[in-house]
């Protein structure tokens, strides 16, 4: 005899059964509010440079920047993330701290046009070193060069001050050296910056992602990698040890980058710490999307605002992604 089952009492699916109970019901919410907008400043004048690996993006000028930062504005995008390429570079990185460099002139230029955007000042050498790496480099034999950790501080301090003069409202130290945060604090502070904001990049991975911002920023290591100063992706505990460091030191914000394999570690930071994180989805997630929807193999829209909320539902308030203008207008017309 067929023993008929036992009717479910309990129905999940009652509450999926149409688009209003899904948004009623939802958990993580995603909005333009949440993202933050990466853009490539370039040294000179006329320049709207497309970068091949990263579509929709470019390195552009500071005379180029007003299409762009009204748009995001419109959109309700309410900050911006700077990367600088200078045409000059060296091997301390001096650009990095000059007045009238791409990135305080590009802050000046936004701040003037749009006072409510929020400006990020990434504080890193890569993009102003002849050599492609994060600092000042060790001497001796090539096989034994590296970063030189402690005369690095210094110049990310310079670099910090020169963005707070220009009008930053966040500065964001990248380079992952031992200290960086109470540096750049001290130096910010011993010029009377006592308010400047510090986002962290606390737990950065060395890891494989980044590849097209190496085309945009021009910032590809001349020799060797950057593992010795990023981190082990295999390392979860050590990204809670930094993470530690830099919230002793004063940093303000937090931040995990990359964020799509690091998940993990953005819920893990959310629930020890409870300054504001941000997370940042980086060139290569970006490019992934953009490559396998472009073959046909995935739907873009979805998938782009899946990877999204998926970074939110971890724990990020912020994200930095290069979605952040499709992912807003997405949105929108989802809201409509």
């Amino acid at each position: 005899m067929h023993n008929q089952l036992p009717t479910p009492t309990q129905r999940p699916r009652r509450t999926r059964r149409t688009a209003t109970l899904r948004r009623m019901v939802r958990e993580t919410t995603l909005s333009a509010a949440n993202f933050i907008a990466p853009l490539f400043i370039a040294e000179g004048s006329g320049i709207l440079r497309p970068i091949s690996s990263m579509p929709g993006h470019a390195q552009r000028s500071v005379d180029q920047l007003d299409a762009e930062i009204d748009e995001l504005l419109e959109l309700g995008i309410p900050a911006v993330l700077l990367f600088g390429i200078p045409l000059h570079k060296d091997s301390t990185g001096s650009g990095a701290w000059d007045s009238s460099g791409p990135v305080p002139s590009a802050i000046r230029a936004i701040k003037a046009r749009a006072p409510e955007l929020i400006v990020v000042a990434d504080v890193c050498m890569c993009e102003y070193t002849d050599h492609g790496h994060c600092g000042v480099l060790t001497s001796g034999e090539p096989a034994t060069i590296t970063v030189d950790n402690d005369p690095t501080l210094e110049l990310l301090g310079r670099a910090a001050v020169a963005y707070a003069e220009a009008g930053a409202d966040i500065i964001a130290p990248s380079a992952m050296m031992d200290g960086q945060i109470a540096a750049i604090r001290s130096a910010l502070d011993a010029m009377g910056y006592t308010n400047m904001l510090i986002m962290s990049y606390a737990a950065k991975f060395a890891s494989a992602f980044y590849g097209p911002f190496r085309e945009a920023a021009e910032s590809t290591p001349q020799f060797g990698d950057r593992r010795s100063y990023q981190m082990d992706p295999a390392n979860g505990r050590e990204a809670l040890h930094e993470v530690a460091l830099d919230v002793a030191e004063g940093a303000d914000m937090l931040m995990v980058k990359p964020a799509g394999a690091y998940l993990d570690i953005i819920r893990a930071v959310t629930e020890r710490y409870d300054l504001p994180l941000a997370a940042y989805q980086v060139s290569g997630e970006y490019a992934m999307i953009k490559a396998a929807a472009q073959n046909g193999w995935i739907d873009e829209r979805r998938a782009a605002l899946e990877s999204l909320i998926a970074i939110r539902r971890a724990g990020a308030g912020m994200i930095i992604t290069y979605y952040a203008k499709e992912a807003a207008r997405w949105l929108r017309e989802e809201n409509s």
